[in-house]
């Protein structure tokens, strides 16, 4: 039974994925901050742009970014622009969720970079540095947050102690639940 739930779990996490593979187009959905945002080809803009001003109707998304791109774009081209606009994102997130819960820590950041890392969704250094995937912004700020805090915890506790879970929840009281909203996700699949 053990070996027919795993090819089961195996099965559906392959179907997720699957899922979540971006078919990248105009009218295309994706993930960013807990929302999903609905690609549009507009060559009048420059660059990309989040148009957050739409009448949502239920079930259907309020975010549109507009991309400079023809309709005749090629699908690399738009995953490129819609990348580099997403890491532009994420840095400036990043850094307002760092100046937050930096001061509630007690700690200083010196650095931050952004990360590509494929199985570690951060990391902080002992001369303070924090390194954070620019793919957590696909996900809420709850869950950035709970990221944010867990590697600013770690310039005060380089380990994983009950006093550096102490830190992280002084700032995330609920880190189990988030915890678990960043394991049982699957992101959007870049390919």
């Amino acid at each position: 039974s053990w070996i027919l739930r795993k090819l089961s779990e195996q099965r559906e996490r392959q179907r997720r994925l699957e899922a979540a593979r971006v078919d990248w187009r105009d009218g295309a959905g994706l993930p960013f901050l807990g929302e999903t945002v609905i690609l549009v080809l507009d060559p009048r803009v420059a660059g990309a742009v989040l148009n957050t001003d739409a009448e949502a109707l239920p079930g259907v998304p309020r975010l549109t970014l507009h991309v400079g791109l023809p309709q005749s774009a090629q699908p690399v081209q738009i995953r490129d622009v819609v990348q580099s606009w997403l890491q532009r994102q994420a840095r400036r997130i990043f850094e307002e969720r760092c100046a937050h819960f930096a001061p509630l820590l007690g700690v200083q950041v010196a650095r931050l970079r952004l990360s590509s890392a494929q199985t570690r969704w951060g990391s902080a250094t002992a001369d303070g540095g924090i390194h954070l995937n620019w793919r957590l912004v696909h996900f809420g700020l709850p869950v950035i947050d709970y990221v944010v805090a867990h590697e600013l915890a770690h310039l005060r506790e380089m380990n994983h102690s009950a006093a550096f879970w102490e830190v992280v929840r002084s700032a995330i009281p609920d880190v189990e639940h988030r915890k678990a909203a960043l394991r049982d996700s699957v992101l959007p699949v870049f390919s």
